[in-house]
C-alpha cells in the first residue's frame, strides 16, 4: 500500500507485528481487550498462526504523525478464506465467483481466531477519535482499491463502531453471542438466588453431577502456568479443532509465547482425575471481562463441560469482580444457564456495485431475524422477571 496523506498524517500498511513498536501498539489499543493487545496479535503471527502461508497475510493500518509515532492502528489481514472468522461469508464467496466475480483475497480487519467483540480501530487517545478512526476505514478501503480486491470486513467491533462504519458506507451486519452478566453478585449463590427457583435447581444438579466422579478443578493464571498445563490443554484443544474446524487454528508455539509475554492474561481452568488432566477450557482476561476461548476434553463426564467453561467462570468473575464473561461463539444451551442473547456486529466494504446491492438486501432481511430470535430468546430467560441484568450491547 502507498503512503498517503491525511491531515499531515501518514497511513501504510506494515506486514508484520514485529516491526510496530510494542509499547506504540499498545498506546493506541488501550488495556482493556487481550486480543489487540501486540503481544496477542504477534504470537499469532511469531508461532506460524496467522500468516501468509495459513492464509491471513498481515497488512497492519498505521497512522502516523511526522515524527512516526502511530497515531491510530488496526489488526488487518489479507485473506485467501473465510476460515477462523466466525462471521460466515461462504455463500456470498460461492455467489460472487458463481457469476464471475473473485471473492478471494479480500481484506479482514479483526482479531484472527477470535470472535469477541472489542475495538478494530484503536486510537490513541490523545487524538481526535473519530477523525483516526475515519483515516484508518478509508485507509482500509484505498487499500482494498490498490490491491485489487472484492472487500475491505471489519468482524465484531465495538456497537459504536459498527455505527462510524455505517455511516462511512459499510453494510451492517449483526450476529448473536450468550454473555453472563454480574449483577453486584457476591457469591455465585447470589447469582443463582436472581434465577427462576427451576433453573437454580438444575444447575446446583449439574455441578454435583459434574463433580460426582472424584474430579478435581483447577485454576491457573500468571506464574502458575507451566508447559505441563500446555501439553495437556494442547491435546484437548487438537482434539476438539480436529472434529470443528478440520485442522485447528493455533499451533502449540502460540501457547508457549502467549505464556512469557502476558500470562497475567491468562485464565486456564483444567479438570483431573486420578492425577490425569482430562478436559480444560481457556479463558483470557480482559480489564472488566473473561472471555472464554477454548475446550476440550480427553474423557466425557456428564456436565463437566458445562462446569469448566460456565459456571466455573462464572465463579471466577464474581471473585474478581468482572462486569461479565464472554462464552465464545454459538450456543444455545448456555441461555439455561444465566447467559443471555446479545448483538454482535460486523460491518463490510463491498467493491462490486452490483453485488453490493445483493448483499445489502440480504443482510436487511438477516439483522431482523437476529433481532427477532434475540427478543424470542429473551422471553425464556432464566430468570426471574423481576431481576433480569441489564444487558449492554
Amino acid at each position: 500500500m502507498g503512503d498517503s496523506e491525511h491531515d499531515a498524517a501518514t497511513i501504510k500498511a506494515i506486514g508484520s507485528m514485529s516491526r510496530i513498536d510494542a509499547e506504540a501498539w499498545n498506546a493506541c489499543a488501550g488495556p482493556e481487550n487481550p486480543f489487540v493487545q501486540h503481544a496477542f496479535l504477534e504470537a499469532l503471527e511469531e508461532s506460524g498462526s496467522a500468516t501468509a502461508e495459513t492464509g491471513w497475510a498481515p497488512y497492519h493500518l498505521v497512522i502516523e504523525d511526522k515524527s512516526e509515532s502511530p497515531l491510530g492502528v488496526a489488526p488487518m489481514y489479507v485473506k485467501g478464506h473465510s476460515q477462523g472468522e466466525f462471521v460466515f461469508d461462504h455463500n456470498w464467496a460461492h455467489a460472487y465467483e458463481s457469476a464471475g466475480g473473485k471473492f478471494y483475497p479480500k481484506l479482514l480487519i479483526a482479531v484472527p481466531f477470535t470472535p469477541a467483540t472489542g475495538p478494530r480501530l484503536l486510537v490513541r487517545p490523545d487524538q481526535d477519535r473519530a477523525l483516526i478512526e475515519g483515516q484508518l476505514i478509508a485507509g482500509g478501503v484505498e487499500a482494498a482499491n490498490q490491491l485489487d480486491l472484492s472487500s475491505v470486513n471489519v468482524n465484531f467491533p465495538t456497537e459504536r463502531q459498527w455505527d462510524h462504519l455505517g455511516e462511512s458506507g459499510f453494510l451492517q451486519r449483526t450476529g448473536e453471542q450468550f454473555h453472563w452478566l454480574n449483577h453486584n453478585y457476591e457469591t455465585f449463590d447470589d447469582f443463582l438466588a436472581a434465577l427462576s427457583s427451576r433453573k437454580r435447581k438444575a444447575i446446583r444438579r449439574e455441578r454435583r453431577g459434574a463433580m460426582a466422579s472424584d474430579i478435581e478443578i483447577e485454576v491457573i493464571t500468571g506464574s502458575d502456568l507451566r508447559e505441563e498445563h500446555w501439553d495437556a490443554f494442547f491435546e484437548f484443544y487438537m482434539d476438539t479443532g480436529s472434529r470443528k474446524w478440520g485442522r485447528p487454528y493455533l499451533t502449540r508455539a502460540f501457547f508457549s509465547i502467549v505464556t512469557e509475554t502476558m500470562p497475567e492474561q491468562i485464565v486456564m481452568i483444567l479438570a483431573r482425575k486420578d492425577g490425569d488432566y482430562i478436559a480444560g477450557a481457556l479463558n483470557f482476561l480482559g480489564t472488566d471481562t473473561l472471555f472464554g476461548r477454548y475446550w476440550g476434553c480427553k474423557e466425557d463426564h456428564p456436565f463437566l463441560h458445562f462446569e469448566v467453561c460456565y459456571y466455573r467462570a462464572i465463579d471466577f468473575a464474581i471473585e474478581h469482580g468482572l462486569a461479565r464473561v464472554e462464552a465464545g461463539a454459538q450456543g444455545h444451551h448456555k441461555l439455561s444457564r444465566g447467559y443471555l442473547p446479545v448483538h454482535t456486529y460486523s460491518a463490510h466494504w463491498i467493491r462490486d456495485a452490483g453485488f453490493r446491492r445483493a448483499v445489502a438486501h440480504y443482510l436487511e432481511q438477516e439483522r431482523a431475524h437476529v433481532s427477532d430470535e434475540i427478543e424470542m430468546l429473551d422471553a425464556y430467560s432464566p430468570f426471574r422477571k423481576d431481576d433480569i441484568p441489564t444487558k449492554t450491547d
